[in-house]
């Protein structure tokens, strides 16, 4: 069990609620840190462990100089024992005086909730210009046939409309007794709240993967969202409508994210109670996660088996966008092959090539990102030869 949120102080309450009743200015500039300051303590008054974000970004705070060292992970790290923001969701928090010394002394950053533990599911719509995909990606596993005129359907806003039309049920972005979020890109957060002992997976609805509307991400276990009140250099994410309460997740949507495989199996889902650096893998062994292990053409049976698991949370990036740890499962993955190497398992080249099959799936086009991990992660490694026996 994480710590218990404490009584916030009344000038940060009141500070929060004036916020949250949608009269922030809409030309706030990201410096202003006693809002952000005012979301954090917010959020955590509900019970939502809160993370800090890089000033004027979307994603985490980063890590410190040790935690980006290869072959270190959020496990067994001091930082997060220490209160440290080191490994983005994984160090979300309800501690007060932890809350206090991180924005206190950055009141530049921005405000993240850890959406698993918090047990929120957030649908996020999209209002990006591109061209419309195939008919089966607008809304997967529901049949649009040819004869339907798609003309004007361009963003997810119209995607999740035809869907809540399908189904008889009152589109999320026009539901009003829940908690919405206007984004500066001109999307919307809909946050709801999960039942008991039900626990999600996030998802991008651009994506190959599981999705529940084109350009409709999902928002949950293993991913955060960003706080109403944070700031960043395109604009601020301004509530809107009368409700800043999430309400529970209707029914209709429970279906529709269960049919579209976002339900977590029982014995994979985490604590409900949220904890301050809780750490739970929540991606399932994925087919592109054996197509990479098979790459490494010359593996045997077993090495290609081990592979398999251990680039799955690499492969399951691809279902996040921002805050899935990327980074840190690419390195995490990379040592440990680093040791098969070493220990003879398979080549150098075959290494490489295995990893940078992955990484490609789950982040396409940011080759000069991933690969240094993965070099500095398989040189580490390099230095611990790994018997298929034993546990790294």
């Amino acid at each position: 069990m994480g710590p218990e949120p404490r009584d916030l102080g009344s000038d940060s309450q009141q500070d929060a609620a004036r916020l949250l009743a949608g009269s922030l200015p809409a030309d706030v500039p990201p410096q202003a840190g006693p809002l952000a300051a005012a979301a954090a303590w917010w959020c955590a008054g509900r019970g939502w462990p809160v993370l800090p974000l890089t000033p004027g970004r979307k994603t985490p705070a980063r890590n410190c100089a040790a935690c980006r060292a290869p072959g270190h992970t959020h496990e067994g790290c001091s930082c997060l024992r220490e209160g440290r923001w080191c490994h983005g969701f994984h160090a979300a928090t309800l501690d007060r005086d932890v809350i206090e010394r991180w924005w206190g002394g950055n009141p530049a950053f921005g405000v993240g909730v850890a959406c698993g533990p918090a047990g929120l599911v957030v649908i996020d719509i999209d209002a990006h210009q591109q061209p419309l995909p195939e008919r089966t990606r607008v809304l997967p596993g529901i049949a649009i046939g040819d004869g339907v005129d798609l003309t004007g359907l361009a963003s997810g806003f119209h995607s999740l409309a035809v869907l809540a039309a399908l189904r008889g049920a009152l589109d999320p972005a026009e539901d009003s007794a829940t908690l919405r979020v206007r984004t500066p890109s001109g999307g919307m957060h809909v946050w709801y709240r999960t039942r008991p002992g039900q626990h999600w997976l996030c998802s991008t609805g651009s994506g190959s993967g599981r999705a529940l509307a084109w350009q409709v991400d999902v928002r949950a276990h293993g991913g955060y969202i960003i706080a109403p009140g944070t700031s960043t250099r395109a604009g601020t994410y301004t509530p809107v409508g009368p409700s800043r309460e999430p309400a529970l997740l209707p029914d209709w949507l429970v279906g529709e994210l269960e049919r579209t495989g976002h339900l977590v199996a029982a014995h994979q889902a985490a604590p409900s109670a949220p904890a301050p650096a809780a750490a739970v893998s929540l991606t399932r062994p994925a087919p592109r996660a054996q197509q990479a292990a098979g790459a490494a053409g010359g593996a045997r049976r077993a090495t290609t088996a081990v592979l398999t698991g251990l680039l799955a949370d690499v492969a399951g990036c691809a279902a996040v966008r921002e805050g899935a740890g990327f980074s840190e499962k690419l390195n995490r993955a990379a040592y440990t092959v680093g040791g098969l190497v070493a220990a003879g398992h398979l080549s150098h080249g075959e290494a490489e090539r295995v990893l940078e099959a992955v990484a490609r799936v789950a982040r396409p086009g940011q080759e000069r990102r991933y690969r240094p991990i993965i070099h500095g992660g398989l040189r580490a490694g390099s230095a611990r030869p790994l018997s298929l026996g034993s546990r790294r």
